[in-house]
């Protein structure tokens, strides 16, 4: 995509991202983390239960994984093995998502904040932050930083205020129907980018089938006409 010149557009407040499947393409080492922990109890773990998790916060995700699984373990006894697994999985090999870390570097050329917004716990999200440049999110929010994880606003909206900007004039980048809810009850606009689950339209969403290409301009472009001055 080409926009106009940056100068003469709208520009937002900040750009909030979402890791899991936004960022780093990270849903395949959690679906094969989800498969070995009922392989090791002798229960089953399907494809659509794994997407079935997409999205949601990891307390969450544990309590439903340990009442479908019927395990023998705590909501977050669950979530310490899954994040292990993961987290070493990240450790070995980061795979971004097209066009994520090019854009995150434009956005820091023409001076816009970016802030991560993520679910995972914050071991786990060191392990990518480590290796993107120092300084590329100016704050960053983890599931064990909330008290009420995504669909709840309060994510973006304690993200909006580590930024020192209002969540109104900010664009949050997501790919799951749990996150794109989060980020519009705080009032961002969404930018959605599927990957593994299919995300439904409303009014303050625009969606594109990859990053790939996206620039600080295009974004102006898409999000002109839902523009908010707060």
């Amino acid at each position: 995509m080409r926009g106009d010149p940056v100068s003469a557009l709208w520009r937002p407040a900040a750009v909030l991202w979402d890791m899991d499947g936004t960022l780093v393409d990270t849903e395949p080492a959690w679906a094969a983390a989800e498969h070995a922990l009922a392989t090791t109890y002798g229960s089953s773990w399907t494809v659509e239960q794994a997407l079935g998790l997409v999205g949601s916060d990891l307390p969450t995700a544990g309590e439903s994984i340990r009442v479908q699984m019927r395990l023998p373990l705590s909501a977050s006894e669950i979530v310490e093995w899954l994040l292990d697994r993961v987290t070493e999985s990240v450790e070995r090999e980061v795979i971004w998502r097209p066009g994520a870390r090019e854009l995150l570097t434009d956005l820091r050329a023409n001076e816009v904040p970016c802030a991560l917004v993520t679910m995972s716990y914050r071991r786990f999200a060191r392990a990518a932050l480590r290796a993107l440049p120092a300084g590329t999110f100016s704050a960053v929010v983890t599931g064990d930083d909330v008290d009420l994880g995504k669909p709840h606003p309060e994510p973006y909206l304690r993200a909006a205020e580590l930024l020192g900007v209002s969540a109104l004039g900010c664009i949050a980048i997501e790919d799951s129907e749990t996150g794109a809810a989060s980020a519009e009850a705080a009032g961002c606009r969404v930018l959605v980018v599927p990957h593994h689950v299919c995300v439904g339209p409303t009014p303050s969403r625009r969606a594109v089938p990859s990053l790939a290409g996206l620039t600080m301009s295009d974004l102006a472009v898409l999000f002109e006409p839902l523009r908010v001055i707060p």
